[in-house]
């Protein structure tokens, strides 16, 4: 047990270092650093740019707008998720419209697994190739009168919320996650109304610029046929 506590520190180390850094910054005007250098500093894949994004779905075609600029790294962890083919052949495991319409989730990389027992669906992350660890992405929130994003802290205080960069609008893409504020791997969800009751407590990144109305026909079990980069 002590063991392998001592393993999970080291583990979670790099990345209790990482967000107590970008907080800093967060907080300190006179910061030189930009957000490219966030990015050089940031282990996980980090874009400081918009991007789009095509998911084929075996009911049409969605196109996804990613915001690097307000959202760095939920952006570049999805954007390197698609290009390693990550969410090909995955399933749309949680689609919730009634008894109000609220969202359809899926990236779940064991959802690919026909032989995975469908049970499990949704308990998957992304293991990194190299390393061999789920990769885990910090909560990242942005407010409109700060410079760079905040990670690892739920934003809670009215006034902030409404302050928000990216917030959950109809259409809006964000990351699914644990309990756990840091748990946000590979798994993202589509908003099917605004649900400004989420604002703060979950990162968005992005918006379906293109085919919300497939996004709108989505079933449970429904599969992304393939994800790719458009830009």
């Amino acid at each position: 047990m002590v063991a392998k506590f001592r393993l999970r520190i080291i583990y979670f180390l790099p990345m209790i270092l990482f967000i107590s850094f970008l907080n800093g910054c967060g907080r300190n005007k006179q910061s030189e650093n930009s957000l490219s250098d966030i990015c050089d500093l940031s282990k996980v894949p980090c874009i400081n740019r918009k991007l789009k994004i095509r998911l084929r779905t075996n009911r049409g075609i969605i196109d996804i707008h990613v915001n690097g600029e307000n959202a760095p790294l939920t952006a570049g962890n999805f954007v390197d998720l698609v290009k390693k083919g990550v969410f090909d052949g995955t399933v749309f495991h949680r689609v919730i419209k009634e008894p109000v319409p609220f969202i359809i989730q899926g990236g779940d990389p064991i959802s690919k697994d026909s032989k995975i027992d469908q049970t499990r669906y949704g308990t998957g992350s992304y293991i990194d190739e190299v390393s061999g660890q789920v990769r885990f992405v910090p909560l990242e929130v942005k407010l409109k009168n700060e410079k760079f994003p905040r990670y690892g802290k739920l934003v809670t205080n009215p006034n902030e919320l409404e302050q928000l960069e990216l917030k959950h609008e109809k259409g809006s893409v964000a990351m699914a996650r644990s309990k756990k504020i840091d748990s946000a791997s590979a798994q993202f969800y589509i908003t099917l109304r605004k649900l400004p009751e989420l604002d703060g407590r979950y990162a968005v990144f992005g918006s379906v610029i293109n085919g919300i109305e497939v996004v709108d026909l989505i079933r449970q079990d429904d599969r992304i046929i393939k994800a790719f980069l458009l830009d």
